[in-house]
């Protein structure tokens, strides 16, 4: 469990939060620019510290202003990745990454060479140095060396942020692994939501300093009560494991959690019972009152409509939807939604493009 209970003041800024934190997976600290997610990382790590604060990683208290303690910086067991990697010029990528590994004692290491160069997939630029690499290769190093501190606690500030679309695309597949993998909890600053859907398994979503829900991503994705459900790109997170592979036509049948229900998604080959993440985009979705069984769309789910969100003078209204527990959202122009009647309560299909969803 992380404990995170801050105040500080700037001028014209305030941060105020008291959030408790699960203590393994990776959560999200979501918001726009200015809202305080990297103010908030900031005084987790001590680089920051809050007038009022209390921080506590699991069982260490890293601060409590109450009894005015204040560990140091560089006595947080923590690692610390930023959007620019800051290596080492004049070093290799080896001895980038052994910088790291010298700070903890042998005793105390959890996480080893080979471990952390196989993780990230840099086993082949050991030799080279930081000039001679890509931006998304700076950055696993970044990473690698931040982990080789066997850190209790990794905080992570928008390393993508410095990327561009391809090396996003690069670099994602392996902060995946860092999930899947470790058992180290990550604190994930993020202003792009299919990024924070992809990895995290908990989100704080901050707006002026101030969180204005916590929760699981799932969840938390689908209440129709935050400024989540208001962009472009509002959707939900479907954590389902694959029940079969169509080497045919290269797509995964995805079975939804706690029910018989599945959806088919394009992707490379996996193994039967391995769990995969999707994002379903609102504006992907649409509804129908009957299953049309002669169509492109290869996803129609079974699904109640839970709530609605759209003012009467909107082109466009947000319907919440419930798949056998699997929350889905659709967005739809308010003509259909009065066309269909569409009402709490209501049994109708929704449909799901299988090349639209992000997996």
């Amino acid at each position: 469990m992380i404990q995170t209970r801050l105040k500080l003041s700037y001028p014209g800024f305030a941060l105020d939060v008291d959030l408790q934190l699960p203590g393994r997976g990776v959560t999200a600290l979501y918001g726009h620019s200015g809202s305080g997610k990297t103010t908030c990382l900031r005084c987790i790590a001590g680089l920051e510290r809050a007038e009022r604060g209390f921080i506590q990683v699991n069982d260490e208290i890293w601060q409590d202003s109450d009894k005015n303690i204040f560990v140091a910086p560089h006595k947080r067991a923590l690692g610390y990745v930023f959007q620019e990697a800051s290596l080492f010029p004049h070093l290799s990528v080896l001895a980038n990454l052994e910088f790291g590994l010298k700070r903890i004692p042998k005793h105390q290491r959890r996480v080893d060479m080979a471990h952390a160069t196989e993780l990230l997939g840099i086993g082949h630029l050991l030799d080279r140095h930081p000039q001679h690499l890509s931006g998304g290769e700076r950055q696993r190093i970044g990473i690698a060396r931040a982990l080789l501190t066997s850190p209790k606690l990794l905080l992570m500030d928008e390393p993508l942020a410095a990327l561009d679309a391809k090396r996003k695309g690069e670099i994602l597949p392996y902060l995946q692994r860092l999930h899947d993998e470790l058992d180290i909890p990550v604190l994930y600053v993020s202003h792009s939501q299919d990024e924070v859907a992809r990895l995290s398994d908990h989100i704080v979503l901050l707006s002026d300093g101030k969180a204005l829900a916590s929760g699981p991503i799932g969840q938390t994705l689908a209440r129709l009560d935050l400024p989540l459900a208001l962009g472009d790109d509002a959707g939900v997170v479907i954590e389902g494991r694959v029940s079969r592979y169509d080497s045919d036509y290269q797509l995964l049948t995805l079975a939804l959690p706690d029910t018989a229900l599945s959806i088919r998604v394009p992707h490379t080959p996996m193994a039967p019972g391995q769990a995969l993440r999707c994002k379903v985009q609102a504006r992907d979705v649409s509804l129908s009152l009957h299953s049309a069984e002669h169509s492109s769309i290869l996803n129609r789910l079974p699904v109640t409509v839970v709530s609605e969100l759209g003012a009467d003078n909107a082109a466009h209204v947000l319907v919440r939807l419930d798949a056998a527990g699997t929350p889905l959202l659709a967005r739809i122009t308010r003509f259909s939604r009065d066309q269909l009647n569409v009402h709490p309560g209501q049994q109708l299909w929704a449909q799901i493009k299988a090349v639209a969803v992000l997996a």
